[in-house]
This record gives structure tokens, sequence and C-alpha cells, in this order.
């Protein structure tokens, strides 16, 4: 389930011992890793490039890395990206040697990019090339999954969803779940809009814990326009020196932290929040939207002191857009914010992938290893895909389920209304701006209840419509927000410290006595911590 980067790596790996089906609700290209920018980090010169890039990692999680899994990130991911080099992926060299760039928190250059600001969709076209490639791999392209079919505790297949309405179960040996992240459970995100975490709340929903999903990461730069969709703008080009300014014209991240404008992103995206505030008379609080996200007033980026770099030609995808806009990087102050962008949490996974259910697996940005802790360091994600992608095959392959039919099911839901589909979109839309105003970046208690007694709201009128027997994509997905949305907020509002991407305005230490633990959220709904 998913063709980003964690799908397609696993897919290629079991297509050499068996048939494989890969589903997408769109085309094979659209994922989030075909919209990752700056690009992808690995540490291959060797073992102590390895070894800084381990602490790296664990230091930006903020207390909550869990050690082992950085470590096979770190040590497994030269192999992988070396792999991806000899099946076709081209990043940018000069003279025969690869060009790296540094990003907030990371200790050297390490970044791998390619042309210039576009890493996630050569790696997405080198993998679906190789993939389609394989005779073993079939693609199910426009396809929605609306459940899994477990039996006497297994998963042994899903439900499918056809543009045509068609409902088809099928049957596998096992299941992984790749579908990326959850951005739109927020108004304000970076992500396609795709990413609507339903793999995450499918697996939830048929008895897979998930773990850590408070820790939602907001990336401090993106372009704020009126009526634009918020653009990511790359931490490379704060990697190239990009400044932050306030709307007073000062650079401010002294004030925050030693690394500057590469300091971890959570630290640089409260920065912009509370700059945001800094002219206004009303204090920091989550109670209101514009405050939780950090807007009252303007943040910029600032690249116009840059002369030993050719903006454009370094990044030509970002120029092409801001363009559009007739904003210039060497010219112009761009306008930013934080935006929803990654998601540290997700299924719960051992180091391989493997969730509590038996025949379900999980990995990239849907799984939760404990890898990045509370605060994701910038570009690990690709290289998680595949890292984990490769090993979540592996154990598929090793644990020798046998295929098990599932029961035939092939019908046609009922068709929902037009008055129906508006209902699903006013839905959504309540729960994203509530999810924005109450569990954004800046969160506390009153808050955080609030935005559970809209979801709660939202909830019943979903399920009202799914009892008719009606069902849509945007249904399914509209179901997958709202219970992303309660494991969010059930899981920020038990973890009482800030830590990382969670902050709380109500209890802004960090308390290592009490929460240096993993949270983890059931099918039922409630909340409980674990040691890793």
């Amino acid at each position: 389930m998913g063709a980003g980067v964690a799908g397609l790596r696993a897919a290629v790996e079991l297509a050499r011992y068996g048939d494989v089906l890969v589903v997408t609700k769109e085309s094979v290209a659209e994922s989030n890793t075909h919209y990752a920018q700056g690009g992808i980090a690995v540490a291959m010169e060797g073992d102590e490039d390895v070894a800084l890039h381990l602490e790296d990692t664990v230091n930006a999680g903020d207390g909550l890395v869990h050690r082992p899994a950085a470590q096979v990130l770190v040590a497994e991911g030269p192999v992988r990206v070396a792999e991806l080099i000899e099946w076709g992926a081209a990043f940018d060299s000069e003279g025969g040697e690869l060009l790296r760039t540094r990003e907030g928190a990371h200790s050297l250059p390490r970044i791998l990019h390619a042309n210039g600001d576009a890493t996630g969709a050569e790696i997405s076209r080198s993998l679906v090339a190789f993939a389609r490639a394989h005779k073993r791999i079939c693609f199910a392209e426009w396809t929605t999954v609306t459940g899994m079919v477990v039996a006497d505790g297994r998963v042994i297949g899903a439900d499918l969803l056809g543009l045509d309405n068609q409902m088809e179960r099928v049957s596998a040996r096992a299941v992984l779940v790749a579908a990326g992240g959850a951005g739109q459970v927020y108004s304000d995100t970076t992500n396609p809009a795709v990413a609507t975490g339903d793999g995450i709340a499918l697996a939830s929903q048929a008895g897979a814990a998930l773990a850590d999903m408070e820790f939602y990461q907001f990336h401090p730069t993106a372009l704020s326009l009126p009526g634009v969709p918020r653009f990511l703008l790359s931490e490379a080009l704060r990697g190239e020196g990009a400044y932050l300014r306030n709307d007073r014209g000062e650079r401010f991240m002294e004030r925050y932290h030693p690394l500057l404008e590469l300091a971890p992103r959570d630290v640089v995206a409260r920065a912009i929040a509370r700059e945001g505030m800094a002219a206004s008379s009303e204090p920091i609080s989550a109670s209101r939207s514009d405050t939780a996200s950090g807007v009252a007033r303007m943040v910029y980026l600032d690249m116009r002191h840059i002369r030993n770099l050719d903006l454009h030609h370094r990044f030509p995808g970002i120029s092409a857009f801001l363009a559009q806009h007739s904003l210039d990087l060497a010219r112009d102050l761009i306008p930013v914010r934080p935006a929803a962008h990654y998601l540290m949490g997700g299924i719960k996974t051992d180091l391989d992938g493997r969730s509590n259910l038996p025949g379900l697996y999980a990995a990239g940005e849907a799984a939760c290893t404990g890898v990045h802790g509370a605060n994701r360091l910038a570009s690990n994600s690709l290289l998680e895909g595949l890292v984990f992608g490769a090993r979540a095959a592996r154990s598929m392959l090793a644990d020798g389920l046998v295929l098990q039919t599932a029961d035939s099911s092939a019908s046609v839901r009922g068709t929902l209304t037009a008055k129906d589909e508006a209902l699903v979109e006013e839905i959504i839309a309540k729960l994203q701006a509530s999810m924005w105003a109450c569990a954004g970046l800046l969160r506390q208690e009153s808050t955080l209840r609030e935005g559970m007694r809209a979801q709660e709201d939202c909830a019943e009128g979903l399920a009202a419509l799914a009892a008719e027997g009606k069902g849509s994509r945007r249904l399914t997905e509209a179901l997958a927000i709202n219970r992303v949305a309660q494991a969010i907020l059930s899981s920020s509002l038990v973890r009482i410290e800030s830590r990382g991407a969670h902050y709380r305005n109500d209890f802004p230490k960090r308390d290592d006595a009490n929460f240096r633990k993993h949270s983890i959220f059931g099918r039922d709904g409630k909340v409980a911590f674990e040691e890793w």
C-alpha cells in the first residue's frame, strides 16, 4: 500500500521471490516522495562519518530516538543509496564527485541532491522505472484501500475501491503499509492531497498499535502568501546560507539556538512563531488559530546577500514557483510560516517492519520505529524509506506466511449524493481548521480538549454516512483523517511536557523523569507509555 520510496523499495525486494501488488490512490508518480526537495542524508565516508550521522540523528530527536533504529538507518543507508545509484538515480555531481550540502542540525555536509531541488522526484523516477521493468510487480493505480481483512488475528488481505466504485477483496501472504504520512489532517501543510493517513488509520482500526502520534513536525519555512498553497521552501536554502528575518529586518535565530538558522526544525519553527508574535500585544497562545500557527506578523527568508551561488540553478523548482508570484530568491524577501510536514509517529513496528498484528507490516513515514524520536533530522526521511522498506520486505519473506484466501466480496458500493459529498468536504475542512488551531505548533490542555470535541463531532457525522453502506475515496480519506486526528489529540493530551515537535504552553519544560517514553495509541483510543 503506497508507491513512494518505502513501498517501491520493498516491492523490488519482494518481487525476487513472488508476485507483488502495489496499490496507490493516484498514479505511481504521485507520492510524498515525489515532492521531497532538499535531498537524502547519507554518510558515505566511512565509520567516522556514520558515527557522526548517528549522533546528529539522536541529538535532533530530543531524547526520544530509539538508538538501535537510528544505528540501522545510518549504517545501512550508504549501501541502499549506492544500490539506488546503480539502479539509475542521478544525483548532482561535479568532476565525478557527488555534491553534498548541509541542512539543519547536521554537523557537516552530507545531503545528496538531484536536479538542484528535485531529489524526491528523481528517486521516485528511478524506482518507478526499475519496478515497472519487473514482470512480477503489478500496479493498481487510482485505487483506494478501504480496509484490512483480518482472520484469526492475522491480516490476510485488503479491500480495494476502484474509480468505478467497484469494491474488490484481494488475498495476500502479507500486507505492507507504506502509504506515507497525514499532512492533510491540518489546514496548512506542505504535503500533497493524497497524504491523508489512510494506511495508519486502517492499521489502527484493524488492531495495530500506533506510536508517538503527538510528534508532528512543522516545517519552518513554507511560502506564506494569501490564497497560495503552502509550498515548501527547502531547508537546503538555509543550508546554502539563507537568513531568517522578522518584520523589523532583524536576524533573530541567535536568540534561540547557537546553530542559528541551522538549528533543529522544531526550534526554528517555534522561533518563527514567537517572532511572528513579537510585535503583538497578545501573548503567544494556542487559543487562537493565528497564534497557534505563528503567523500574526511576517517572517522572511533572505538570500539577497549570497553572491557565490547561482540560486536559480541550484534551486530551479523553487525559483520557478516563486516566479509565478513575482518573487525572486536573489532579489526579494520571501514570506514564510510553519506548516505541517512530517509525522514522526505511525504504526508501531520493530526494526524489521513488523507490527503487533501478524501479517501487517509498515515502513517509511507510515511506520514508527523510534528512529526520529520527537523531531526528525532533516533529509533522513528518504533514507528511512529505502532502509526500512528493504528490511520490511526481508521480514515478510522470512516470516514465511502461507497464503490464506480471503472470502470474495466483490461488489459496488452505494454512491454518495452530491449533498453527501459536500457534507464530507465540510467535515474535512472543519477538522483541518480545528487541528491547525488546537493541535498545531503550540498546544495546551484547553485547546486540545476543544480539538477533541470537534473531532468527536466530525466522527459522528462521518459514521452516519458510512452506516448507510455508501462509500467513496473521499469518505475513506475523511474517516482516516479523523482517526489520525483522534490519535494526535489523545497522545498530545497525556504527554504533559514539551519535547521536540510537541510543545505545550502549559508544560513548557522537558520531563525526562516521567516522559522519556513512547506513547502507544491503541485500537480502543486509549494511550499508554512504553520504554523501548
